[in-house]
């Protein structure tokens, strides 16, 4: 029995899109694995004493462009000043 080119092109489409969803699939299980490290390393700092919220913050701060960071900082302090804190 002949298949039909149409037939063909369908699974060759459906492996295809099978192979996108598998490999989204498996980074998904990466990031949980990711995220439970990242917890882990979290709950150690907090445990030795660390405050686990400044962490977070001095590690969304080192993600961020210089520049951009120092003028947000500058803003922060002129408006600081201006309500008298």
């Amino acid at each position: 029995m002949n298949e039909s080119s149409s037939d063909m092109s369908y699974r060759v489409t459906a492996d295809e899109l099978r192979a996108f969803v598998e490999r989204i699939e498996r980074l998904d299980a990466e990031k949980k694995d990711i995220a439970d490290a990242q917890k882990e390393i979290m709950a150690e700092a907090k445990g030795r004493g660390y405050d686990t919220k400044v962490i977070r913050k001095i590690i969304s701060i080192r993600k961020r462009d210089a520049n951009d960071l120092a003028e947000e900082e500058a803003v922060l302090e002129m408006y600081k000043e201006a309500l008298g804190m």
